[in-house]
């Protein structure tokens, strides 16, 4: 709501001028907004409050994979071999990251109760990546994103109020305040700006595998902020996690050069 709320002042001219655009898609905006702004973030925050943070980043990598498969089921989108190799090189290097460079760690790893909401979302979180493609054209991506939002947040709005009857509400103070402030700027506008965008530039596929940076920018977020320090671990994944993407977004020499004249 409070995404709504900073996005309509700029996206309600538009969406009042492409009314009929909205009208025409409202089905394929609805479900937009219901796997990615809606269910995922939902599955998400509950997944987290019954597993480690360490299970969350793992099923979280598993995103990008997801999102290949997806594509090869639903658009019959061809996976290279190169593709298929930058993936799991990328992968190595989130592991490598998550288990701090000790498989023992990996090997210790027990399935808990809410990774079957993780799981669950990584999985509505890829056909959003697809579905998009299917976004009109005819809206700019701050309308886009509003309409997305007006049209779903109305079916989030039962489920709110159960949780309110069952768990109450929340003390509103600075911090409670801070929390949503964040959420409803960073998370909830810009990342989608930037998502939508970027699947729009390079395909879905090229887009899921930047997914596996997280682990990356996490690591280089503790040392600016928490003041811990990279370890050689760190280092390795990262140059996996860099090679796996290179190797799978670079153009084909092919591609580059065009076609060869006759």
């Amino acid at each position: 709501m409070i995404a709504l709320l900073l996005l309509l002042p700029f996206a309600a001219p538009e969406l009042k001028r492409h009314w009929h655009v909205v009208r025409a898609n409202w089905f394929t905006l609805t479900l937009l907004g219901c796997l990615g702004a809606i269910a995922f973030n939902t599955m998400i925050y509950i997944g987290l409050q019954h597993t480690a943070a360490t299970n969350g980043v793992l099923f979280n990598s598993l995103s990008p994979v997801i999102i290949i498969l997806l594509s090869w089921l639903l658009m019959r989108e061809r996976i290279t071999a190169m593709q298929g190799f930058g993936v799991a090189l990328s992968l190595a290097g989130v592991l490598a990251i998550v288990a701090r460079g000790d498989p023992a760690a990996l090997a210790a790893f027990r399935f808990n109760p809410g990774d079957l909401w993780l799981i669950s979302a990584m999985l509505l979180w890829g056909f959003y990546t697809i579905v998009l493609r299917r976004r009109p054209p005819e809206l700019s991506a701050t309308a886009f994103l509003a309409a997305m939002l007006l049209l779903s947040l109305p079916l989030l709005l039962p489920f709110y109020l159960w949780e309110y009857a069952q768990r109450g509400g929340f003390a509103l103070n600075l911090p409670t305040a801070a929390a949503l402030a964040y959420y409803g700027t960073l998370p909830s506008i810009a990342a989608y700006l930037f998502w939508n965008r970027g699947v729009a530039q390079v395909g879905a596929n090229r887009a899921g595998l930047f997914v596996h940076l997280m682990p990356v920018f996490g690591a280089l977020l503790s040392v600016i902020f928490l003041g811990e320090h990279l370890h050689a671990y760190h280092y390795a994944g990262a140059v996996l996690v860099f090679g796996g993407i290179y190797l799978t977004t670079k153009k084909d020499r092919a591609e580059v050069r065009g076609p060869r004249a006759e």
